[in-house]
């Protein structure tokens, strides 16, 4: 029998408390989604309240509000604004925000009215267009759809019904809307075309018949197939291009709860030469601590009580900390970014002139943090998911990081030059015989930008540039 042997072993763990744990949520938060955050805490915590334009005013003229250290003096976070609420409702520098309308389901649902169904297909109907992906696409398995209908519904259907309300489905305007593949989309906004051309028929039949061909880009041998001159198949491919390959996104008329809309974290005015950057505090409640629970504290220090009396006085204690600590945090997050956006700013100044990306430096989050003295782990949590309002548009903070590369002269550059210039290169291409990754390659070496092919490829995947052969125009 092997002996087994028993040893105390020491090891430094750190563990992060609770607060710490949700100072670096809040961090992480950006506009929109700590808005939310905020009016959950006070849904939460009685003792916070929202605090309105018309109560900054009065408070700027009281005398200050005696604090709740006072009563209990184990800290002294002491009472901020964290943002001055300056905004008025004219304001035209204010962050734009889209109003709601009829959402993408609400309209297509609206169309049903119009069609003959019964009670129990407009039932199925309505599922269906709920199972709709943003974009207008039915990606779902159709037996897997009869499962959750009789699941969540109660209803038994099969799939030929399932088939037939799903025709009728695609029907609907935009046009292509409930498709299972992009193939069956295009056909659908060609079937829509009232009394089709001659190059309308043949579109629809390169894209029944001929469709791996087509999107391989195999243009002489479907020449061929179709019996037609390049003049002729150059319509045809402009007709296909007109289509929409994702008809959901053509509904514009309201809001579609399922696409978060951009809001900017910062913002940053430019003018005269000088930058004036805030944070962008527009919609995010200003919060307090209710008056009348340090009117309560106060009675109740006053006063020898009962045991219940002190368990209250704990009670409300406790939740005045909460909402102290809340309020710091909140300030804490504020300082935090506007520290670290501040310095991304003095680094990048040439670029954020005029928006030219040639002039971006190269960045990583190491710069940033070793300017701020703070962590990398930090400012990456400042800068995901962020973005910043300027006079040239808005820009997500992961935009202005990029690597460092060397150029024959020993100057470091950034690699959104090297994007620039290969951009430039395939938009000046000759479209019947695209670059290929490894040409591309041999031009930026000639520029002095010593780089590998499987760079190019990476970087051309970065601008949503496809292959050469994917290039090929007529």
């Amino acid at each position: 029998m092997a002996n087994m042997n028993q040893r105390q072993v020491q090891k430094m763990l750190q563990k992060l408390s609770p607060q710490q744990i949700q100072m670096i949520k809040l961090l992480e938060l950006p506009a929109m989604q700590l808005e939310q955050r905020i009016k959950q805490e006070i849904e939460e915590n009685p003792v916070l309240d929202e605090e309105t334009a018309e109560e900054n005013s009065e408070e700027e003229n009281e005398p200050k509000e005696v604090s709740v250290d006072e009563y209990f003096r184990e800290d002294d976070t002491p009472s901020y604004k964290y943002h001055a609420n300056n905004y008025s409702k004219d304001d035209q520098h204010r962050p734009m925000y889209i109003s709601e309308g009829m959402t993408f389901q609400e309209y297509l649902e609206q169309q049903l009215g119009f069609k003959n169904l019964s009670a129990h297909e407009m039932v199925i109907a309505k599922y269906l267009i709920g199972s709709l992906d943003d974009d207008g696409y039915l990606r779902r398995d159709m037996e897997a759809v009869i499962d959750d209908i009789a699941f969540s519904l109660g209803i038994e259907t099969d799939k030929n019904e399932l088939e037939k309300i799903l025709h009728v489905i695609q029907q609907l305007e935009p046009a292509g809307v409930g498709a299972r593949t992009l193939q069956e989309c295009l056909l659908l906004q060609l079937d829509a075309k009232p009394n089709p051309d001659r190059i309308q028929l043949l579109a629809r039949k390169v894209l029944t018949n001929y469709f791996d061909e087509f999107i391989r880009k195999h243009y002489e041998k479907l020449m061929a197939r179709l019996g037609v001159g390049e003049e002729d198949f150059r319509a045809v491919i402009d007709e296909i291009l007109r289509l929409s390959p994702k008809p959901g996104a053509l509904y514009s008329d309201g809001r579609n709860e399922m696409q978060p809309y951009i809001v900017p974290d910062f913002i940053l005015d430019y003018h005269n030469g000088n930058f004036e950057l805030s944070l962008n505090s527009y919609s995010i409640p200003e919060v307090k601590i209710n008056r009348r629970y340090l009117e309560m504290i106060r009675e109740m220090a006053s006063k020898n009580g009962k045991e219940s009396d002190k368990e209250a006085m704990q009670f409300v204690k406790n939740k005045i900390d909460s909402a102290k600590w809340f309020i710091s945090a909140i300030k804490q997050r504020h300082d935090t970014l506007m520290h670290t956006m501040t310095e991304i700013l003095n680094y990048q100044r040439d670029y954020f002139v005029d928006g030219d990306q040639s002039k971006l430096k190269p960045m990583i989050l190491k710069d940033i943090a070793d300017r701020t003295s703070l962590d990398v782990s930090t400012i990456s949590r400042v800068v995901n998911s962020k973005y910043i309002q300027t006079h040239f548009g808005i820009i997500p903070l992961k935009q202005l990081f990029s690597e460092a590369m060397q150029t024959d002269s020993g100057e470091e550059v950034s690699s959104y030059e090297i994007k620039k210039i290969l951009s430039e290169c395939i938009e000046q291409e000759d479209k019947r015989k695209p670059l290929t990754d490894e040409v591309l390659m041999d031009i930026l070496n000639n520029k002095g930008y010593h780089i590998a092919r499987r760079t190019v490829a990476k970087y051309r995947e970065m601008l949503g540039i496809p292959v050469a052969r994917l290039r090929k125009q007529l």
